[in-house]
């Protein structure tokens, strides 16, 4: 049975990295990338930490493995990760809900990432779900970007409620900026129910 929790040991955090070393996008071929997926950034385990000292990362768990993660970032942890500033300086820009972005308390997906063996069971969408029910009373929405070649990654967002609210390009590739609110995507699935 999968457990979904927030990250709190060290050892939980080292499955984190583990997961996502594996799942880098220079780590694997050309032909999972299209087919799977992959992340971009690699965290240090002290980046990885900070972050999780200011808003929790979600973990799933099968018995003592991480087997899902979803890293959380708020305002406060930007510097922590100097990649990716340029990526809030960006969301700032930006409106949402007919207001400037930088006016909410938002709460940035600094990656999710899932084991191929754990893939098109229903993870993903238990872990948004678990994730929404974590910080939807403590930030106004999610927001991330996510690469326009990440096809499978674009469309799984999609799935549980983000939407597309801009997308741009910068010197590496082009990119997607997707948000998640909360109250809306609640709204949504009472009615689908």
């Amino acid at each position: 049975m999968i457990l979904f929790k927030s990250a709190e040991t060290p050892e939980e955090l080292e499955g984190i990295l583990s997961l996502q070393s594996r799942n880098l996008l220079q780590n694997i071929s050309e032909s999972e990338k299209e087919a799977q997926g992959f992340v971009t950034v690699h965290h240090s385990m002290d980046q990885l930490a900070s972050m999780n000292t200011i808003a929790r990362h979600l973990i799933a768990k099968d018995d003592e493995k991480v087997v899902g993660y979803i890293l959380a970032m708020t305002k406060a942890s930007k510097a922590l990760i100097p990649v990716l500033v340029p990526m809030f300086e960006q969301f700032d820009k930006l409106n949402f809900g007919g207001k400037p972005v930088s006016d909410y308390n938002y709460l940035v997906i600094g990656q999710i990432c899932i084991d191929k063996n754990y893939r098109g069971q229903g993870v993903f969408d238990r872990m948004y779900a678990a994730y929404g029910e974590m910080f939807s009373g403590r930030f106004d929405f999610a927001i991330t970007e996510i690469a326009v070649s990440n096809v499978r990654s674009i469309k799984a967002h999609q799935r549980v409620g983000f939407e597309i609210i801009q997308e741009f390009s910068d010197n590496t590739q082009n990119w997607a900026i997707v948000a998640l609110d909360w109250e809306n995507s609640k709204s949504r699935s009472e009615k689908d129910s």
